[in-house]
């Protein structure tokens, strides 16, 4: 029996985008569910999968695998021989730390800046302390490429967990047209540029389902 991965909306759910992006990229082959979020029904369907009642889940036999770091960490051992993270000590670490502080932190960027492929407003200036989130990512991704990633175009040189925790962060400044240059615009181009991002957009922008908790009301469109 394969693998099972079971995500939310494409277009809204960067929880989702993070495993599914590692998988792909990865090539590890699995069978994909959507359950669309916030429906009628949605909750119940959830908790058919998932111990947490949350998606993304990863089935593997009778395993359950929850939560998107989980399932990275997962597949990099079973799969990669842990390459999913870097080889070296140091750099391994600080993969590690900026990973779980993704995972964990940000709250004022995710509340301002919600994910959603469908839309691309213009630049409008947010709360100080999702600005201060804007650029402590900004900085994080600068310092990786600067001291770590001399061996190819990512945060540590190699793809990584790293690249798939910040992927829908790039999703978000691309759609809020956050200013960006240098070594943050060349990563988010990057990112962009995968064949497997390119795949979910496509897939994202073929969804019909409408959350108004997550479109953002009164930004001039792009």
């Amino acid at each position: 029996m394969g693998l099972t991965l079971v995500i939310g909306n494409k277009n809204y759910s960067s929880w989702s985008l993070r495993p599914w992006l590692f998988l792909k990229h990865n090539r590890i082959p699995f069978s994909e569910v959507r359950i669309p979020l916030y429906q009628e029904g949605s909750t119940a369907e959830q908790q058919i999968y998932s111990p947490s009642g949350l998606v993304p889940v990863l089935l593997d036999g009778d395993l359950r695998v929850w939560d998107s770091l989980a399932i990275c960490e997962y597949a990099s051992e079973k799969f990669l021989n842990g390459r999913g993270l870097p080889a070296d000590m140091a750099a391994r670490a600080v993969a590690r730390s900026i990973s779980a502080e993704m995972h964990s932190g940000f709250q004022q960027l995710r509340a301002n800046l919600p994910m959603n492929l469908k839309a691309r407003y213009r630049w409008q200036p947010v709360s100080e302390a999702a600005e201060k989130d804007i650029q402590r990512v900004i900085g994080l991704w600068t310092q990786c490429r600067s001291k770590y990633g001399s061996d190819g175009p990512w945060l540590f040189g190699s793809f990584s967990i790293a690249d798939a925790m910040f992927a829908p962060v790039a999703i978000r400044f691309r759609t809020y047209d956050v200013p960006l240059d240098g070594i943050a615009r060349q990563y988010v181009d990057n990112l962009y540029g995968l064949e497997e991002m390119q795949a979910w957009h496509a897939d994202a922008l073929k969804e019909s389902e409408v959350l108004p908790q997550l479109e953002k009301q009164g930004l001039q469109p792009a």
